[in-house]
């Protein structure tokens, strides 16, 4: 039977445990979404929000701290909320996108330096970063050696270095102002290393967000077109191929299952650069294509989203004190009382940790929205 492309979209709200909150551990929610976008270090929390049932931030907040969940610049080369065992092998398979997208941008290549001036400092770098240190003390020890270009030099190194963000306190346990220290990863991956780790970051997207087609899982990833096929290819038997209503050719995992046509989807508030809105390949499951321009800005930026029905329906954002939700189509009543009933749970989580969650992306909202409704939330 071909799948229609509500199952499809269904497939990924089941996969992603937004069609019903998972009573789940956060570890283990992390894995099983395969990654959180963690570019804002709200992100994360507010995903797990709308995942895991009951869901309490300290929980999230130790996860971090024990290092249960790591944080580190990874797929699409992003900061991505993984849990540690998934750590190295991901980051094996995207080392050398990470290596390529430094050391070959003109940032670095300006400098003189050569990739094996910036690896020779690797060695250095961990033992340095042995506890927890900021990027201008990282900078500082560096000058001796690399003077003026210290700061291009850390640039590229803090994207594929070994490397993960230590948690530095505050609402989210991340700052802006962001702090390293070094992973238990090794600098190097051997080629060996880099292909298993494509094909476990291949079976974890299926798992998460599949079925997904090969330009699905490089949209994801940036991985190249010949790292895909060549994991495709080596996983044989380990993927089915599923009918889809598309000329891609879809890959499951087998005996993963797929909601029917007529599966209810509850509404959601989603964080920031939701990776359910950056898995697939544009413009996605969930987002309707005339939509994509006022979600997705032109610098990358992806608002926070309510979805109505497993769809993105527009924003929403805090504001005094409380949660403003903007649709950008008609909605009815069932679906403006599902949403009102989520930014009052989503209202009472960030009142005790961040009320003003995501303030400094305002600007979007000055520039004004086609609002067929706005409705809000106070805490």
């Amino acid at each position: 039977m071909t799948l229609t492309a509500r199952q499809l979209a269904l497939a990924t709200l089941d996969r992603q445990l937004l069609l019903a909150r998972g009573q789940i551990e956060v570890a283990e929610a992390v894995r099983r979404v395969g990654a959180l976008q963690a570019q804002s270090p709200a992100s994360p929390y507010l995903a797990l929000w709308n995942r895991v049932k009951d869901f309490a931030p300290k929980d999230l907040d130790a996860a971090f701290a024990d290092r249960r969940i790591v944080k580190a610049t990874l797929m699409r080369i992003t900061l991505h909320a993984v849990h540690a065992d998934d750590y190295e092998p991901f980051r094996a398979a995207m080392l050398s996108s990470l290596r390529a997208a430094r050391l070959y941008d003109r940032r670095f290549t300006a400098t003189g330096l050569s990739p094996a001036d910036a690896d020779a400092l690797l060695p250095a770098l961990a033992a340095f970063l042995e506890r927890p240190r900021t990027g201008a003390e990282v900078e500082a020890e560096i000058t001796g050696r690399f003077g003026a270009h210290a700061h291009r030099v850390w640039w590229a190194l803090r994207t594929y270095a070994p490397v993960h963000h230590a948690p530095a306190g505050g609402p989210w346990s991340f700052a802006q102002r962001n702090s390293y220290r070094a992973s238990w990863a090794a600098p190097a991956a051997t080629p060996e290393e880099a292909a298993a780790g494509v094909r476990r970051l291949l079976l974890a997207h299926l798992r998460a967000f599949g079925p997904a087609s090969a330009q699905d899982f490089a949209r994801f990833t940036l991985l190249t077109r010949a790292a895909t096929a060549r994991a495709l290819d080596e996983l044989g038997d380990r993927l089915v191929r599923v009918p889809g209503p598309g000329r891609a050719v879809l890959f499951d995992l087998p005996g993963a299952t797929v909601p029917a046509d007529d599966t209810p989807a509850p509404p959601r508030l989603l964080p920031m650069w939701d990776s359910t809105l950056l898995a697939h390949a544009v413009p996605g499951r969930l987002m309707p294509r005339e939509y994509r321009p006022l979600v997705v800005r032109r610098n990358g930026d992806v608002l926070p989203c309510l979805l109505v029905d497993g769809q993105v329906a527009g924003v929403w954002r805090a504001s005094g004190g409380g949660v403003e939700m903007t649709a950008f189509r008609e909605l009815g009543r069932a679906a403006w009382q599902g949403l009102t009933e989520e930014a009052e749970r989503l209202s009472a989580l960030l009142a005790d940790r961040d009320p003003a969650v995501y303030g400094r992306y305002g600007h979007w909202w000055d520039k004004g929205f086609p609002a067929a409704g706005t409705r809000s939330v106070k805490g």
